[in-house]
């Protein structure tokens, strides 16, 4: 009787864990980006993502990548990947932190956006 309510109880716990969860992904997918509002917020990366052959030295060495060009959605689920802390990079992560999913939508589509022949941002 007593393993019979605590599958009851799982079970239920579990059914609403995945709505939660399904709530979540759902919301995050709501969000559309917008190119120019990302600029406004580039200055946030700008520090090291323009720099051509720039690496960052704490905790490791690490060759900064170029983000012009790279998929909105990469970005953005990258940028969500960091502040949940399942990407390591401290600097990053502290960043990510401060932005919310329309300022991760924002960027990806801001950078999504560059080509070679973009004009520079003003606040680069």
């Amino acid at each position: 009787m007593i393993s019979m309510k605590k599958h009851l109880i799982l079970s239920q716990l579990t059914l609403c864990a995945g709505l939660a969860f399904a709530g979540f992904s759902v919301q995050a997918q709501d969000v559309k980006g917008s190119a120019q509002a990302g600029q406004g917020k580039v200055w946030l990366c700008i520090g090291c993502h323009a720099i051509p052959d720039y690496r960052a030295d704490y905790p490791l060495v690490y060759k900064v990548p170029m983000i012009g060009g790279q998929n909105a959605a990469y970005i953005a689920s990258s940028l969500a990947a960091y502040k949940k802390g399942e990407r390591k990079h401290p600097t990053m992560r502290s960043i990510a932190g401060s932005l919310s999913d329309q300022d991760m939508a924002d960027l990806g589509e801001y950078y999504a956006a560059q080509t070679a022949s973009s004009p520079n941002n003003p606040l680069k």
